[in-house]
């Protein structure tokens, strides 16, 4: 048998796990693993500029192939500026391994330089994490961290090392195991057939049907099996901010976004819905608004690999615990073998009525005099200028909401972007780990000059690693979710929401060796545009100029039911 060093495992541990990058910052405690690293060329590191930007990439990895992506971090602050790539993993469900060094094992408790208790302080932002006490251990903790990390809900699992464990001097055998077996973890692999067939009754004897489909079903792999069963039921479909793409967001049948800024025809749609089919989604504050004024006319199908997440928030009439493509299947099976179908006269009436809240409100925006471009008119014309065919990677704020509401996703896994966290810094990081693996696709940074200043220092990875990526800056002048909020809440109090000083982010892009744009006006949008995006070998960063008043509409009115929402600045319903 094979005698490697703990240092070594690790790294046959990832080969033999299919990883090809991993993202990090080496430091003292990790030095055996980077010197295993550097001799052999199976498995390419990426060197951020900051650790919070390797769980970034390795978090954005795993959204856009649906496999865990894995980071390497230093022990101490290096441990430490990597929690919030976790948290915002593990807030989004997203599988990550997150190897992170260690004192050696005889410090540990001693205060000792660059100690930090690594699972204590990331125990409540993972879904599990090992502590390796036995160098011969490693292969084993590897394999049993990517199942953890992918199987069942997904979720980030830490690894932490002590450098004693990784001495080059020190040989054991090494065998990777082909498969893991967890006595006290079982997730589930199919749904209750009872349930499921219970749930269908229901579902055939509705009137005013709505499928709400999470970021469950993007994870799942469930995407084709949601849009089957929707055009077997002729049922209109909702996506959550992390379900777009989950189903084709030009289909007729797409109703928009729901929740905090879903679309009025959606909100309306859930509101007055007979019968909700949640597939993957976890009823979450930014979707239900006041619990207690929640969809109170529906009964609730609620489908959820995680049996906590079900009846958690709003109360099931039919729990179904389960993967959500193995539950769809079985549903399809049970609508295509009944007797008993949709009734085809109350479905077009409940279109009827949907398609009459779709064109009243149906995404509108008012564009005025002035020449001030809106940022619903640069996300139409992103949308335009990549066919509705990029993978699109965002920060957290407007333009977050701005890009979910006006570019229509087709296809799952192209939404790149902090839900649950919302955290600023994401988008450049996520681009980053999205085009290094997806080289051939237009892979695009919707951002704020708020956000991209969060992690904008990884303007040198991509020059280091050559990662042509394009920034689309909405800049505004301000955190403008932030102002939207005090304009609507605090009588336009602005207190530390207006960006002062902002860097020219040309000059600034153009010192790390990039090309900068600037865009000031519509009418050069789609031309500069265009030309960014046939520079396919170069990072092009692009500063737009946008109207610094204009609100994110709709908007739901706090603690209201789904149907309360302000349409613009003026109009409610």
């Amino acid at each position: 048998m094979e005698q490697l060093s703990g240092a070594q495992m690790v790294i046959r541990a990832l080969q033999d796990e299919g990883v090809k990058h991993i993202y990090g910052y080496p430091g003292g405690a990790l030095l055996h693993i980077y010197d295993a690293l550097f001799q052999q060329e199976e498995v390419q590191h990426v060197l951020v500029r900051h650790e919070q930007a390797a769980t970034h990439m390795a978090d954005a990895y795993a959204r856009a192939t649906g496999k865990a992506g894995v980071a390497l971090v230093t022990s101490g602050p290096g441990a430490t500026n990597a929690i919030t790539g976790i948290a915002t993993a593990y807030m989004d469900s997203i599988p990550m391994v997150v190897i992170t060094g260690q004192v050696m094992s005889f410090l540990i408790g001693e205060d000792a330089f660059q100690e930090t208790d690594m699972i204590g302080v990331s125990r409540p932002v993972v879904k599990h994490s090992f502590s390796v006490q036995n160098p011969e251990d490693i292969p084993s903790i590897i394999k049993k961290a990517f199942h953890i990390a992918e199987s069942g809900r997904p979720g980030p699992v830490v690894v932490d090392i002590p450098k004693d464990m990784t001495n080059p001097t020190d040989r054991f055998n090494y065998e990777y195991p082909k498969s893991i077996k967890l006595r006290s973890y079982n997730p589930v692999s199919r749904g209750h057939s009872g349930q499921i067939k219970k749930a269908i009754d229901m579902v055939l004897g509705a009137k005013r049907p709505v499928i709400y489909a999470g970021g469950g079903v993007i994870m799942g792999d469930a995407s084709a099996e949601l849009t089957e069963l929707a055009k077997l039921l002729n049922a209109p479909v909702t996506n959550t901010l992390m379900g777009l793409g989950g189903y084709p967001g030009t289909d007729r049948q797409f109703i928009g976004m729901l929740g905090m800024h879903g679309s009025y025809e959606a909100n309306m749609a859930m509101h007055h819905a007979d019968l909700i089919l949640a597939v993957g989604a976890r009823f979450d504050d930014r979707v239900t608004n006041g619990v207690d004024k929640f969809c109170p006319t529906a009964k609730i199908i609620h489908v959820d690999i995680d049996p906590a997440s079900i009846s958690k928030t709003i109360q099931a009439d039919v729990p179904i615990v389960g993967p959500a493509k193995h539950v769809l299947q079985e549903m399809i099976e049970l609508v295509k073998g009944s007797k008993k179908q949709p009734g085809k006269e109350s479905i077009d009436s409940w279109w009827q009525q949907i398609e009459e809240w779709r064109g009243r409100h149906g995404g509108r925006f008012r564009t005025d005099d002035s020449e001030l471009m809106k940022p619903q008119q640069v996300i139409e014309m992103l949308s335009k200028v990549t066919k509705g065919d990029a993978y699109v990677c965002s920060d957290v704020g407007q333009h977050q909401m701005f890009a979910a509401q006006y570019y229509k996703f087709n296809k799952p896994n192209r939404w790149i972007n902090s839900g649950g966290l919302g955290t600023m810094g994401f988008g450049l990081p996520a681009a980053m780990g999205v085009k290094m693996n997806f080289p051939d696709e237009e892979v695009v940074c919707v951002t704020g000059e708020g956000s991209i200043q969060m992690n904008i220092q990884e303007l040198s990875t991509i020059s280091q690693y050559d990662i042509p990526v394009k920034v689309i800056c909405l800049n505004n002048q301000s955190l403008g979710m932030v102002r939207q909020w005090q304009d609507m809440n605090y009588e336009s109090r602005h207190s530390q929401s207006y960006m002062k000083s902002l860097p020219d982010f040309v000059k600034l892009v153009e010192a790390y060796g990039h090309v900068g744009m600037k865009v000031e006006k519509y009418e050069d949008l789609e031309a500069a545009m265009t030309e960014a995006f046939s520079l396919k070998d170069r990072m092009v960063f692009m500063d737009i100029a946008v109207d610094p008043f204009e609100h994110v509409y709709p908007m739901q009115v706090p603690r209201g039911s789904m149907r309360d929402m302000w349409l613009s600045k003026t109009e409610r319903t």
